[in-house]
């Protein structure tokens, strides 16, 4: 058994370079279903005992910047209504927040790149906003496998939004290898 998985959505955000551990990392391409599929094929691969995220995410504030923990993710893409209330999927028992049991900021997962805070996000309590993280925190939910996750803050959720991720995509590398030195997952 793998103590630890790490779950990345693409190689650029780690800058494409070795990370100089042998922790097994997993890059799932973009988006929610993408997110599962991957996650489920490693789980079986590596039957890891927890799973860390990173990944590049948006913000709603300008308070927020660098790299920050999630503390918990919703989805901002479910619209149900009226079979369940916005961020929860019909029928089914799994909660609409999804908790990592650490401090940190709140996170809006949709398959869709955010260019524009709405007031459901603000509503919800949203601080970033990204395209795999509930995919993964439901994955291992229903795994029963701990998860958390780190995010670089990118952009700010506006019309640049594209072009500011695509330019800082992999600026976030180096303070999430930092993390995982104090969480002593590496060297």
């Amino acid at each position: 058994m793998t103590t630890t998985l790490i779950v990345t959505a693409l190689p650029k955000e780690l800058a494409d370079q070795p990370l100089g551990h042998d922790i097994p990392v997993v890059f799932t391409g973009i988006g929610k279903l993408n997110a599962a599929l991957a996650l489920m094929d490693a789980i079986q691969t590596y039957k890891p005992g927890s799973v860390v995220n990173f990944g590049t995410a948006g913000r709603l504030s300008t308070e927020i910047s660098g790299l920050v923990e999630v503390a918990d993710v919703v989805q901002h893409d479910m619209q149900a209504e009226p079979l369940a209330p916005r961020g929860s999927t019909p029928f089914d028992g799994t909660p609409g927040v999804l908790h990592s049991g650490y401090e940190g900021v709140r996170c809006a997962t949709g398959d869709s790149f955010v260019t524009a805070t709405e007031p459901w996000l603000i509503e919800q309590n949203v601080n970033i906003v990204d395209m795999e993280l509930f995919a993964l925190a439901l994955t291992c939910h229903r795994k029963q496998i701990p998860w958390r996750s780190f995010k670089y803050i990118t952009d700010d959720t506006d019309e640049n939004a594209g072009q500011e991720w695509a330019e800082k995509m992999h600026h976030g590398r180096d303070l999430f290898l930092e993390q995982l030195r104090i969480l002593r997952l590496i060297p």
